[in-house]
């Protein structure tokens, strides 16, 4: 049975609304009781809840979930912000083979275009999420890596989600929307106090943004994007494993926007340097496992520069987080935007 999205959390949060929801993944479900968590209050809504159900929660579902929408008339203008992470989950994730969070129910208003996604709970199953101040090694970003190859390779121009809308390239609205002037406050600010001389100029990070995203929504090859791949975005699961979380940027684009943002935050800056040529040469030789005729390294390396100002631009707008995070990527991202002399390779190419 197809159920309606529903516009209040409220309603989501009750036994008639989760049984119809789960039905078809889960037949014969009831959900006799909800009880509801922490609810988070950002962009988004994320809600954290326990459901049981007559005779006992179904074989194969947590009690332990987790919605995120865009809820209540607060947010009724950026309801579309969700349709391609619900989209994500829906219909690519299943078709990747990459590993993301277990969810449970997806789907899309089809007028709002309002995506509701719920997943299970990660963290009551032993996940741990990580930010910047994490202890993230090289050997770890060489598993985050071969993720987003796996994302990669099963969308490598990929004539499935070519016209897909919600998975249409969307970085040049931020170039639109925020200028070098927003770009300041953290750039010049203390929070940009560890970017490199050579990279700490807003008004350069908001041109080059600019070439960057015109010529990422153009890539040729192109893939389906993560969109946000910073160390931040990750999960490590109870094994230990790396988990992508956070699909709310998924769209198509350059896969170097994927693989130089994650490269130029993950690590501190100088074991970045170390470890950067031998973890591009791994996410290569990944793809071409997966069957993808992947760049030569010196191509890929060329490349790779653009996603760091990626990177930079968007922890330049970023907000609403620990000014510890941000100011620690911005100087790994900043370092790393002057190390490969990013800003002089997008203007030679505008």
């Amino acid at each position: 049975m197809t159920v309606h999205v529903p516009d209040e959390l409220e309603e989501l949060l009750t036994p008639a609304w989760l049984s119809a929801a789960l039905e078809s993944r889960y037949p014969g479900i009831w959900v006799t009781a909800v009880e509801v968590g922490r609810v988070i209050r950002r962009v988004s809504i994320v809600a954290f809840f326990r459901i049981e159900c007559d005779g006992g929660v179904p074989a194969g579902l947590s009690p332990h979930l987790v919605v995120k929408g865009y809820f209540g008339e607060s947010l009724r203008h950026v309801r579309y912000v969700g349709e391609a992470e619900a989209y994500f989950y829906r219909e690519l994730v299943g078709q990747s083979g990459l590993r993301s969070l277990p969810c449970v129910y997806a789907d899309i208003d089809r007028t709002s275009r309002h995506g509701v996604v719920i997943t299970e709970d990660a963290a009551i199953a032993g996940g741990v999420f990580l930010d910047a101040l994490s202890d993230y090694r090289p050997d770890t970003v060489a598993e985050s890596l071969e993720q987003y190859a796996r994302l990669h390779a099963a969308t490598w121009s990929n004539a499935r989600y070519a016209n897909e809308p919600a998975l249409a390239p969307r970085f040049v609205g931020l170039a639109d929307r925020f200028d070098a002037r927003f770009l300041d406050a953290n750039v010049e600010g203390p929070l940009g106090d560890d970017i490199p001389a050579g990279a700490r100029d807003p008004d350069r990070l908001a041109s080059a943004y600019r070439t960057v995203v015109d010529s990422a929504a153009l890539a040729s090859p192109w893939v389906v994007l993560h969109g946000d791949a910073h160390v931040g975005n990750i999960l490590l699961d109870n094994a230990g494993r790396p988990v992508l979380v956070d699909w709310q940027l998924v769209q198509r684009g350059g896969w170097y926007m994927d693989v130089g943002y994650h490269l130029g935050s993950s690590l501190p800056v100088e074991q970045r340097r170390t470890h950067e040529d031998d973890l591009l040469r791994h996410y290569l030789s990944c793809l071409r496992g997966y069957g993808v005729d992947a760049p030569s390294f010196d191509t890929a390396r060329s490349l790779i520069g653009l996603g760091m100002i990626h990177g930079m631009f968007l922890w330049s707008i970023t907000r609403q987080v620990d000014g510890a995070v941000i100011k620690t990527l911005l100087g790994r991202l900043g370092a790393a935007v002057a190390d490969h002399r990013a800003f002089d390779t997008a203007e030679s190419s505008a």
